[in-house]
């Protein structure tokens, strides 16, 4: 185990993770940030981003991020790679625990997003980002303006990306294995009444066409009651079965909901039950989940950890 102690911790390089570095780094806290397996987050993943402030013309997710690591670097973040697999707390200083060795740490903020989850499907790896397949209508439902767009999924986040995609798509596909959804009523009648929804019943995705030409063309389902394949002509499938927070390493020191996300304070967006110990974004956030509303809580994390460093004394 390193000797060093480091003031703070961050793990994840999304936007909420990068925020923190930002402003943690302003504050002379020389912070450390750990990256995972997608440094960047879901965000490098997306092709063009038009509803982040301060880009009337869009920006490239990739390069956004590019833009917010390097802003962060300018003022003392470093950067290690690493997955963290535990974190102690039952001593202070913390200790972070990764595969291949140890880090103590004054505060830690985890901003380790959420993960979509997938059909699997062939066709939806190769075409996801920028390419027609997507998990977020807020933030690419615009690119589909007049045409035709598939939901697949049955729950309120369905409902609401289908509801959504009216304002810009001809028609929306909600497709779903059930003859009717799983969604909230007042949901479920809004989209399943409106005009431009037309609901695909007892049916399940098979495989997305488009592969080679690198753009989705169609989407392939099989009714699950006859057997029967047939393919709905669209251009975007939004797939809304939901998230999994990436949440699993901290649970031990962060309290989780039944669905995974981190638990906060009663009066605080960042706050955990472990003084310390905050938390920004996706893995707290599954109301929002958009890289502005994640920047905000890497703000207000960092903010939090500084005060409270304070408090301690450094």
């Amino acid at each position: 185990m390193s000797a060093k102690v480091e003031n703070v911790v961050i793990v994840g390089t999304g936007c909420a993770g990068l925020t923190a570095a930002i402003y943690t780094a302003r504050a002379n806290l020389q912070p450390l940030v750990l990256e995972g397996i997608l440094p960047g987050g879901q965000l490098t993943t997306t092709s063009e981003v038009e509803n982040f402030p301060g880009f009337p013309e869009g920006i490239d997710g990739f390069q956004l991020m590019q833009n917010l690591r390097q802003q962060a670097e300018k003022f003392g973040t470093r950067y290690e790679s690493g997955s963290v697999t535990g974190l102690d707390v039952a001593q202070w200083p913390y200790t972070l625990k990764l595969a291949d060795r140890e880090i103590r740490a004054k505060t830690v903020i985890v901003a380790t997003g959420a993960s979509p989850r997938l059909t699997g499907i062939p066709g939806e790896k190769e075409l996801y980002g920028g390419k027609g397949v997507t998990t977020c209508a807020t933030c690419d439902g615009a690119f589909y303006r007049q045409m035709d767009v598939a939901v697949i999924g049955g729950g309120d986040s369905a409902a609401e990306e289908a509801l959504f995609l009216t304002r810009f798509a001809s028609k929306v596909y909600l497709v779903h294995r059930r003859d009717t959804l799983r969604a909230s009523k007042i949901m479920a009648d809004r989209a399943t009444s409106h005009p431009k929804i037309q609901p695909v019943w007892d049916s399940v995705p098979v495989s997305i066409d488009g592969v080679a030409e690198g753009a989705v063309s169609g989407l392939r389902v099989r009714h699950v009651k006859t057997g029967a394949e047939s393919v709905l002509p669209v251009k975007g499938i939004f797939v809304a079965i939901g998230h999994v927070p990436n949440t699993a390493p901290f649970t031990a020191a962060v309290d989780t909901d039944e669905q995974g996300y981190f638990v906060t304070t009663a009066h605080s967006q960042v706050k955990t039950r472990t003084p310390g110990v905050y938390v920004a974004g996706d893995c707290a956030d599954h109301h929002y989940r958009q890289a502005i509303t994640a920047a905000g809580m890497g703000c207000q994390a960092a903010i939090e950890a500084e005060r409270w460093l304070a408090e301690k004394g450094g």
